[in-house]
């Protein structure tokens, strides 16, 4: 038995290695990687001048791929979702004051930043700094959900079949082909709820939480509501009160500290990103127009949901906790308010940056997956002698 275990492992690290190998050789060249190219350099050369960083993050777009969104001409037939969208990359190529103050857009992900930086440190190119870590993220996540399956499942196959088939999963490959906080982020919210889980490690898993925060600000909404549902089952599941505050203000500060830093409010980054493109949102930021904040909620809510995969797994979700439903029953009530936190995270999320685009939500979506693999197949209690059946 031991020996097909580690059978299984090995094929699995070659599976990983195989897939980290193919994902990184065939990234995408995404609009994301100028900005974040422009904050290593930024960071590392805190003297060099906005036009020398310019040139250099465009030189070596340039060698690596000179269809890079801006190098070449404007299409257009390309759908804009935000008035000018198609000639921004271009302006932005070309004009060195436009470019720096776009950088203001993207250093509210620190952590991510922080990686890209220490790759770049370690020799490696800016562009292919900001692939690997996508890529070693995507790895990462794969063991961790490997490790979960096994401990929730006690069954190897079993588990190394699902895992193979969450690999495969559109968003996760995708998230990991892009150059975005999406599969970092993903990381910190599987390692925060793996150290809590298995680890009982309140500590440990808040730094983790706070890491992802970190890396996507966004997250702190579901955290906060995360936190509020330990809180109301802390006598189950043997959390003191005063390490759970002390651990969610290390969250609180942190996502604050990031808006401190923060120079384009909420208003202007809106309107930029789904109205009307603004070349300068710092200095000249276009005024926030309410209704057409309104008209852009309401035109794009049904179909960004409907695009998404919330609405099928919303399903399986439905059909899982309807097994021996009982509104008396402890665990079942636990279960409906952790997934009900997850879809009011989405749309609270969604109010504030209308966007579901699938390798953003990859991390609701596989805490939803997994979080149904246990409900459905689990064979030990990960809330033994904490959380109880009610019965």
């Amino acid at each position: 038995m031991k020996k097909r275990e580690n059978i299984l492992v090995f094929i699995f690290s070659i599976y990983v290695c195989f897939m980290s190998y193919y994902l990184y050789t065939n990234h995408y060249y995404n609009t994301d990687m100028e900005a974040y190219m422009g904050l290593i350099y930024k960071t590392e050369y805190p003297d060099m001048k906005i036009e020398e960083i310019h040139q250099k993050v465009y030189d070596e777009l340039r060698e690596k791929n000179p269809d890079f969104a801006g190098l070449g001409p404007v299409d257009p037939m390309v759908e804009e979702v935000s008035k000018g969208e198609s000639a921004y990359y271009k302006i932005l190529s070309q004009n060195p004051k436009a470019y720096e103050e776009e950088l203001q857009l993207f250093v509210v992900k620190p952590f991510y930043n922080f990686i890209n930086w220490s790759f770049f440190k370690l020799g490696f190119s800016a562009s292919a700094s900001n692939s690997l870590i996508s890529v070693i993220s995507y790895a990462l996540s794969l063991v961790l959900i490997f490790s979960f399956l096994i401990k929730i499942l006690k069954n190897y196959p079993l588990a190394f079949i699902i895992t193979i088939l969450i690999s495969l999963f559109k968003p996760f490959p995708e998230a990991a082909r892009h150059v975005s906080a999406d599969s970092l982020s993903c990381l910190m919210l599987l390692l925060s709820f793996y150290v809590f889980l298995f680890r009982r490690n309140l500590f440990l898993a808040g730094i983790f939480a706070m890491l992802c925060i970190l890396t996507r600000p966004e997250y702190f909404i579901f955290y906060s509501f995360l936190y509020g549902l330990i809180y109301l089952y802390r006598n189950r599941l043997k959390v003191k009160t005063a390490p759970l505050l002390i651990s969610y203000g290390y969250l609180f500060l942190s996502f604050f500290l990031i808006q401190a830093f923060n120079q384009v409010s909420w208003s202007t980054l809106f309107m930029n990103q789904f109205i009307k493109v603004q070349i300068y949102p710092v200095s000249q930021p276009d005024p926030f127009i309410f209704s057409d904040y309104i008209h852009f909620i309401k035109s794009k809510i049904m179909l960004e949901f409907n695009a998404s995969y919330f609405p099928v797994l919303l399903i399986f979700i439905i059909i899982i906790l309807a097994n021996n439903f009982s509104f008396y029953n402890k665990k079942k009530q636990a279960q409906i308010l952790f997934f009900a936190i997850i879809y009011g995270t989405v749309m609270m999320r969604f109010l504030v940056f209308p966007s579901l685009a699938n390798r953003m939500m990859l991390g609701f979506y596989l805490i939803i997956m997994l979080a149904l693999v246990y409900i459905q197949n689990s064979k030990v209690d990960i809330f033994k002698n904490s959380l109880e059946d009610g019965k």
